[in-house]
């Protein structure tokens, strides 16, 4: 995270408070070390620049929580230098203190915004910028960065899809649900939880799908598993349907729920074809 602040001595009076447990890890053309002194050298050298409002630039540095626990001092003040040449601040003055009062430990780092001979740091995309300052800091380190952990969880939800669907393929296959409600109870005996997912009007939007410790939508698991293709999977029995083409209602675990025209369409377009092909096979005596 990265950004410009106005209120240096506010912010660093907060991170810099004893239940927090801070240490100091570095510190740059710097005599001070509390939020006042520090506050003040700032503000000595941007008096040199009146147009400036927020003058200080407030950065905070987060290894992943297994890189932050094993690091030492001497490792995240290493992290710190790098960064602010990374950011081309090593010749701003600049302070930056750790807390390890939780599992997730961070830097936080205060530079000021103006230099030596008055010059504002441009702070354009400054956010976007310190990220990937940080992960060029961490590949430098062999730190794992934010995309690999973003990979690392994509890799893992991608696995997760492809179980969650290799199940709804087996419980079709080998339960041959006649309904919604043995859908989701054969489903409950993997164990995947599927919550329906229905609107103000009482009306049946889809599924959601609980497993892993995800809670996706049919359609975001595999297409295959949008509420209309499930419904064309199912074998309603031929009154069910009749009835909540009239209705265009059904029970759903206990409850009636209203039904889409389309939801309909495809619930009773999956009854005609089963009838046509039990026809055909009994017309040749199979």
């Amino acid at each position: 995270m990265g950004k410009s602040i106005s209120h240096t001595s506010a912010s660093m009076a907060y991170g810099l408070r004893e239940e927090k447990k801070p240490e100091i890890v570095h510190s740059q053309y710097l005599a001070g070390y509390t939020p006042k002194e520090v506050t003040q050298e700032f503000r000595t050298i941007q008096q040199q620049n009146h147009q400036c409002q927020k003058n200080t630039l407030s950065f905070v540095l987060s290894p992943t929580i297994k890189d932050g626990q094993e690091m030492k001092n001497k490792q995240l003040q290493e992290i710190t230098e790098r960064f602010l040449k990374q950011m081309k601040l090593q010749e701003n003055q600049a302070i930056a203190f750790v807390h390890r009062n939780r599992k997730h430990v961070h830097i936080h780092l205060y530079v000021n915004r103006i230099n030596f001979q008055g010059q504002a740091y441009k702070d354009n995309f400054i956010g976007k910028r310190s990220q990937q300052a940080a992960e060029r800091v961490a590949r430098e380190m062999g730190l794992t960065t934010v995309r690999d952990i973003q990979q690392q969880k994509l890799d893992k939800a991608n696995d997760m899809r492809m179980v969650l669907k290799r199940i709804h393929e087996k419980v079709i296959k080998e339960v041959r649900p006649k309904d919604f409600d043995q859908y989701i109870k054969a489903m409950e005996a993997y164990p995947v939880k599927i919550i329906p997912s229905i609107n103000k009007q009482n009306q049946l939007q889809g599924f959601r799908f609980e497993f892993a410790g995800q809670n996706l939508k049919g359609s975001e698991v595999h297409r295959s598993m949008s509420m209309n293709k499930i419904a064309e999977q199912i074998g309603f029995n031929r009154k069910v349907v009749e009835k909540a083409k009239v209705d265009n209602a059904m029970k759903l675990m206990g409850k009636t729920v209203n039904l889409s025209p389309n939801l309909v369409a495809k619930i009773a377009n999956k009854v005609i074809k089963y009838t046509i092909k039990k026809s055909i096979d009994l017309g040749m005596g199979i």
